[in-house]
This record gives structure tokens, C-alpha cells and sequence, in this order.
């Protein structure tokens, strides 16, 4: 039996976050994206998470403590989800705080974010509209024109 060079479960990029504290960041997880574990966290001998997973949505994010010369790294992780309002709402209320509140946005997804305890930011979508290359363009000209202007 051959062995898959992907993994099932796993996509081809898979984020790697290193932060402090991993077990209160998958508490996070799991209250404001419902994430699951697909396996219990691995440990070093000095009770530190060298490595764990969860699973949110369709993708798995692998994460680890601080340890020798991999030190805490932020991120910015983009889900795509069916309800960005509610679980915006929900991810506040498990403790993120605001970056940018929910809008539409001009390129046809409805997004904000929110920015975790270890620092880690997390963009919510909803795409709400295919919106044409070049009616993309001019959309984009006259936010960056209003951007200048406010």
C-alpha cells in the first residue's frame, strides 16, 4: 500500500501558528469557530505543547508553544464561512477583539475581523456576489478614491 504524499484531511498549505499558550488558543477555537481536535496535542517533557491541530470548517491549523529558536510568529487566517455576522458576534463574545466590524466590501464578500489573545488575526467572510474583473477595477478606484477623501 502506497503512503499519500498529502495526508487525507489536510490541504497542500496548511498554517502553522507558534503562541504561547496553545491550550487557551484551541479554547478559542473551539468556542468562537467551533473548532474540533483530531488528535490529542503532543507534549514535551516540560508539560509544553510541541504540537497540536484543530480542525475549523474543512481546514486543519497545526500550532505549537514557543520553543528554542521558534518564537511566537502572528498570523492573519482568512475563513470563509456560511454566517461572517454571527460568527463575528460569536468570536467577541469567546473573548477576540474587534478589528474591523462586518461590511460589505466592494470585490463581493461581506468580512471583518477579529484578533485573538495570542495576537493572531482572523478574517471573516461571507462572498455574496461574482462581481466582474472590470466592474471590479472601478469598484476598487472609487474605494481607494473615498479611502483618501475620509
Amino acid at each position: 500500500m502506497s503512503v499519500k504524499p498529502v495526508p487525507d484531511g489536510y490541504g497542500t498549505v496548511t498554517p502553522y501558528l507558534i503562541v504561547p499558550d496553545v491550550a487557551k488558543v484551541i479554547d478559542f477555537l473551539k468556542q468562537a469557530f467551533d473548532a474540533s481536535e483530531p488528535h490529542p496535542p503532543h507534549k514535551a517533557p516540560d508539560g509544553r505543547v510541541m504540537h497540536a491541530e484543530v480542525q475549523i470548517g474543512t481546514s486543519r491549523v497545526m500550532m505549537g508553544e514557543p520553543m528554542g529558536e521558534f518564537m511566537p510568529m502572528p498570523a492573519m487566517l482568512h475563513l470563509y464561512v456560511e454566517d461572517c455576522d454571527a460568527l463575528y458576534k460569536r468570536a467577541i463574545e469567546a473573548g477576540a477583539t474587534p478589528v474591523m466590524e462586518i461590511a460589505d466590501q466592494f470585490y463581493g464578500d461581506r468580512s471583518g475581523g477579529v484578533k485573538d489573545l495570542a495576537g493572531n488575526m482572523w478574517w471573516l467572510s461571507t462572498h455574496k456576489e461574482d462581481v466582474p474583473p472590470a466592474e471590479l477595477e472601478e469598484r476598487a478606484k472609487a474605494a481607494m478614491a473615498a479611502r483618501k477623501s475620509g
